[in-house]
């Protein structure tokens, strides 16, 4: 009996309850988790560094409490000249996706350059309309919205390639990824049913997500079930970018950054608020005239907002 009992106290790892709730948001086996607390306690630390794919530093560490989104723990050197980090949780996923994404679905991207200065005075607007107060307001909003748009003016797009069924599955739905840095890695969660979103929903939903994924939070539920996704580049100060498939979609809107750039406007050389889209698309299910469409409508959204009303 005695021995049996010292068998369940070393099966299950010691932990506190939030920090079980924790592991099992984050997908992380507790029992794989090297504990750093006191007595052999796996503390929240702990479960966010096995996320992230690298070992805590080991030691006590009574009372400590990382805070939201904070880095990870520095990886080992070897060396003088180089340092070896192993490829494990949320990265090792992310690798495994992304080569699998492109080297099964035949890309294709096509980009557009827009006028964007009437949505970002939008954007202004917004922040002032008591219907969206207390919500997140920002461009990539209006890009999501812009999207969905695009997609109910061209629902084809909207799709899923089944090899194994040898099917193209149209969806009547769209759950709209975000893709977002976290200190776990990349990671993409998406809005379910953001096609039946108002926009004071759709930036909620927004606004939650994003928290959420900076936070570390994210759970699984929430990355699984995308249609097509967003990325937002631009918050980097890039301009544009070719973008991988989130497996199992359809399409990828690559946001990159808003620039005040000399453009012609109403026959004049002036300054403007100018972008770049890129669209990414699987060659399978999107051929380049409705790949095209798709990219031209979220571009005239942009660069006309009162299409929002005249088009949804």
């Amino acid at each position: 009996a005695g021995l049996n009992g010292y068998a369940k106290s070393v099966a299950r790892p010691l932990a506190k309850p939030p920090v079980r709730k924790l592991a099992k948001d984050l997908g992380v086996d507790l029992a794989a988790v090297t504990p750093t607390g006191p007595d052999g306690v796996v503390t929240r630390e702990d479960v966010h560094a096995a996320a992230a794919g690298t070992e805590p530093a080991p030691g006590p560490r009574a009372g400590a409490t990382p805070e939201a989104g904070a880095a990870q723990p520095a990886p080992q050197p070897s060396g003088d000249r180089e340092t070896r980090v192993p490829i494990k949780g949320v990265r090792k996923a992310t690798a495994q996706a992304m080569v699998s994404s492109a080297f099964t679905a035949p890309h294709v991207t096509e980009f557009v350059t827009v006028d964007v200065t009437r949505t970002m005075k939008l954007v202004q607007d917004l922040k002032q309309d008591p219907e969206m107060a207390g919500l997140r307001v920002n461009p990539l909003l209006l890009v999501a919205k812009a999207l969905l748009v695009a997609i109910r003016r061209n629902p084809q797009v909207n799709a899923a390639w089944d090899e194994a069924a040898q099917e193209i599955v149209h969806k009547s739905y769209v759950n709209l990824g975000i893709a977002a840095a976290t200190p776990r890695g990349l990671v993409v969660p998406n809005i379910k049913d953001a096609h039946a979103k108002t926009l004071p929903e759709l930036a909620r939903s927004l606004g939650e997500l994003v928290s959420t994924a900076r936070e570390g939070k994210t759970p699984p539920a929430a990355m699984q079930g995308g249609t097509v996704t967003i990325t937002n580049v631009g918050v980097f100060g890039v301009d544009t970018g070719t973008p991988i498939l989130n497996p199992g979609e359809s399409a990828i809107l690559a946001f990159g950054a808003v620039k005040l750039q000399p453009w012609v406007h109403k026959g004049k050389v002036k300054p403007r608020q100018v972008t770049t889209l890129a669209l990414s698309f699987d060659h399978r299910l999107v051929d380049g005239e409705l790949g095209s469409k798709v990219l031209a409508d979220v571009a005239a959204v942009l660069e006309q907002p009162k299409r929002l009303i005249t088009w949804a």
